[in-house]
This record gives C-alpha cells, sequence and structure tokens, in this order.
C-alpha cells in the first residue's frame, strides 16, 4: 500500500476513536430523554410532528403497538423504494433516462434494504437513477439501521 493509504486509514482510525465517547455520550443523553444541543433546534419540530400525527410523548406503547408501528413503518419504506424503481422512467433525475426496474428486481431490492441486508442484484450506476439512488437507497440505508438502533433500545429498556 501506498503511503496515502495509511494515512488514510490512520486518519480515519483517529476521527473514528475521537468521535466514541462524545458520539456516546450524546446517543446516551437522546435514549434517555434528556437535553442535548439539539434539543432547542429540533425540539420545535418534534412536537409539531407528534401534533401531526397524534401521539402522546408521554403515553408508552406496548410490545405489540411498537411491533406493529415498527412493521408498518417497514412496510411503507418498502413500498416507496419500490414505487420510485417502478416509475423511475418517468421521474426527474434521470438523465441517462434509465427505464423503470422489472417488477422482481424492484421487490428484491427494496425487500433487502428495508431489511437493512442491502443485498443488489444489479449495477447500481447501470440500473437506478440518481433520484432512486438518493430518495430510495440512500435514506432507506439510514431508515434500516435507525429502525435496529430504535428496536435495540426498545429491548433494552424492557429488560
Amino acid at each position: 500500500m501506498t503511503t496515502n493509504a495509511w494515512f488514510q486509514i490512520a486518519l480515519y482510525m483517529v476521527v473514528l476513536i475521537g468521535c466514541a465517547k462524545p458520539l456516546g455520550s450524546f446517543m446516551a443523553r437522546v435514549y434517555q430523554g434528556e437535553r442535548t444541543f439539539l434539543t432547542r433546534l429540533l425540539g420545535p419540530v418534534e412536537r409539531m410532528l407528534y401534533r401531526l400525527l397524534r401521539v402522546s410523548p408521554d403515553e408508552e406503547q406496548d410490545w405489540k403497538q411498537y411491533a406493529g408501528a415498527m412493521l408498518l413503518y417497514n412496510l411503507l419504506g418498502l413500498l416507496v423504494v419500490y414505487g420510485l424503481q417502478r416509475v423511475q422512467g418517468l421521474s426527474p433525475f434521470n438523465p441517462q433516462e434509465f427505464p423503470a426496474v422489472p417488477a422482481y428486481l424492484a421487490f428484491n431490492t427494496a425487500a433487502s434494504f428495508a431489511t437493512n441486508t442491502n443485498w443488489q442484484a444489479y449495477g447500481g450506476e447501470f440500473t437506478l437513477s440518481y433520484l432512486t439512488q438518493m430518495a430510495a437507497l440512500t435514506v432507506q440505508n439510514f431508515v434500516s439501521a435507525a429502525t435496529a438502533m430504535a428496536i435495540l433500545i426498545a429491548l433494552i429498556r424492557g429488560l
């Protein structure tokens, strides 16, 4: 390997280790419902979403409600990813004019990204438009991992 490659690995490790403690402390405060530096900025947005969705932040869910909400949320994500792939031939941000992804491949991709396995049976840059890659796959990469973290926290709280 080149000197530059070793430098990049070392820099990555320094940044990763340097972020571990502050990020871990921040996540612990968020999971415990304490105030953070983002509370002032995102608190009003959170309260608006609670009102819009008719959710009481003080009311706890039992395991059946929690499981149902998680399954519904993931199902909606799966359907959005599937739908974006199926209509990508008509969508904007498709300068290569890729056609719609075939139904079997769109479902396979949507299911794999919804379950955080991210198995891809295609060449993304030769099959998917920019919009599909941005609004479907990139968002689902974050959302599926965030869902897993929320489930883990619920499991820890339950234990």
